[in-house]
């Protein structure tokens, strides 16, 4: 005769899972009479292993969509932090090249805009296949002949064309207003440091050993300025990378832990200033280059922070869609399959307009910060290496003038 304690622990050995339905079907045996014994202990097993399993399922389904669009976005933020070079005489040469449309279409693959859109032209293509197929199905009679055919009239797309144009040139041109705003500002940062370090460099006497080191110390806080702002708006940037050669160890570890580094600097140059004994009109000048680069960083801010309207990308979007998911319905009737290559080009070809207005949009990572601020740091160390050449044969050109001409003013015979 069996134990009545058999059945528990069969359901114990074979699920570690125990639902609470069942917990209370037990505990009130007077409502449902169950046999001493389960009859299929496998079905508890069967249940209760799905169960565990059905998350799993959902989440490699999920994670199998989201692969295209993840490494697509992986390439695209890839190319992002990638370092944009200065163009010299023979980039320009390459540049205009008749060549160059060859290597550009040669370097399609490579390209992070046409990769970034292999999601939504591969979905779109994938939905004209669709259509097409069922359409087809549909005049072969493979279905129900209740079933229509899908097509439409193609007067609205017509209608709609000059509209989807002028909304993504405009989306373009106000992306590109915005990098064109950037580079400008960053301009405007360049020039003001190379000036900064050129007044320093020529109007303060380094004669004194304070004095000399006072300029050393203020050269470098100006080069690392534009440094600082780099790794400001750029994302991934490592400034204690960056400027580690350029300031010292307790300079750093005061910049790295302040909240707003470029500031931070600012506020350096600020009180080295104070320390120089400098007339009236070298200090106002020196002033002025300061409110330059705290007007760079503002507009370099209000650029990250604020984007263009929400409202406009989201229409771009929403419209690009339905217009590409309505385009085989459209052209059905004049291009029957040929809807599907259809799809696939004005997909490619519109969405890239639309995506290099997003990549534009955000001008710093479009810019080569990274030279320009190696270009700052070599004009400096340069104007300091040939500061005491040119001071000494200007010197001596004075010396040879004043020995060439008599004190009356009239040259010697």
């Amino acid at each position: 005769m069996e134990q009545p304690t058999k059945p528990t622990s069969k359901l114990s050995l074979s699920s570690h899972f125990t639902p609470k339905t069942l917990l209370k079907l037990y505990s009130t045996p007077t409502t449902l009479n169950f046999p001493s014994k389960p009859t299929k202990p496998l079905t508890l097993i069967i249940l209760s292993s799905s169960q565990s399993q059905t998350p799993s399922k959902t989440l490699t389904l999920i994670s199998i969509l989201r692969a295209i669009p993840d490494w697509a976005d992986h390439v695209k933020e890839r190319g992002m932090q990638q370092k944009r070079s200065l163009y010299n005489h023979e980039k320009w040469v390459q540049h205009r090249s008749s060549l160059r449309h060859i290597r550009h279409l040669l370097s399609s693959l490579s390209s992070r805009v046409i990769l970034s859109l292999v999601p939504p032209v591969i979905a779109f293509t994938l939905f004209a296949v669709a259509i097409a197929s069922y359409n087809s199905a549909v005049d072969v009679h493979w279905l129900p002949g209740f079933l229509p055919v899908l097509r439409a009239s193609s007067l609205p797309y017509q209608l709609t064309a000059p509209a989807l144009a002028l909304l993504l040139v405009f989306r373009t041109e106000a992306s590109y207003s915005r990098y064109e705003e950037g580079r400008k500002a960053w301009t405007k940062i360049i020039a003001g440091a190379d000036d900064f370090a050129r007044i320093v460099i020529s109007g303060i006497d380094s004669s004194s050993a304070d004095g000399h080191f006072i300029k050393d110390v203020l050269l470098r806080y100006v080069m690392a300025f534009p440094v600082a702002l780099k790794c400001h708006v750029i994302y991934g940037s490592d400034i204690g990378e960056d400027l580690h050669t350029l300031l010292e160890g307790d300079d750093l570890a005061v910049v790295l832990n302040s909240k707003h580094r470029p500031r931070c600097i600012i506020d350096f140059i600020s009180q080295s200033l104070r320390l120089l004994n400098l007339d009236e009109t070298k200090r106002n000048m020196l002033e002025s280059k300061i409110s330059c680069f705290v007007e760079g960083i503002g507009v370099c801010e209000q650029l990250m922070g604020i984007p263009i309207p929400l409202s406009y990308t989201r229409l771009t979007s929403r419209f690009l869609v339905l217009w590409h998911l309505t385009l085989p319905i459209i052209l059905w009737d004049d291009c029957h399959w040929i809807v599907v290559p259809a799809t696939f080009v004005s997909a490619a070809s519109l969405f890239c307009i639309e995506e290099v207005g997003v990549l534009i949009e955000e001008p710093f990572p479009m810019l080569a910060l990274d030279e320009l601020c190696n270009l700052v740091h070599s004009n400096i160390k340069e104007a300091i290496a040939t500061q005491k050449v040119i001071q000494t044969r200007v010197i001596a050109k004075r010396k040879i003038h004043s020995c060439e001409h008599s004190p009356n003013g009239r040259p010697n015979s």
